[in-house]
């Protein structure tokens, strides 16, 4: 099972940002804070944001793709 099966089996194609902050294991609002620094890692994160109204989400297998990558 790739990282993206598994990522897609247990949260679904969109990560809320707390589901991230999980995954990455970090707190929510530090999450936040560092996705407003500069960073290759912080560049393909917010590459993979989608905004669905007020809300924020990241596709997964984008997600994967980045967690894959190191």
């Amino acid at each position: 099972m790739t990282i993206e099966e598994a990522l897609v089996k247990q949260y679904g194609p969109l990560l809320s940002l707390t589901e991230l902050a999980k995954i990455l294991d970090r707190s929510p609002e530090g999450l936040r804070i560092s996705l407003r620094s500069s960073g290759e890692w912080v560049s393909q994160i917010n590459g993979a944001r989608l905004q669905l109204g007020r809300r924020v989400y990241c596709r997964t297998s984008d997600i994967a793709n980045v967690l894959a990558a190191r």
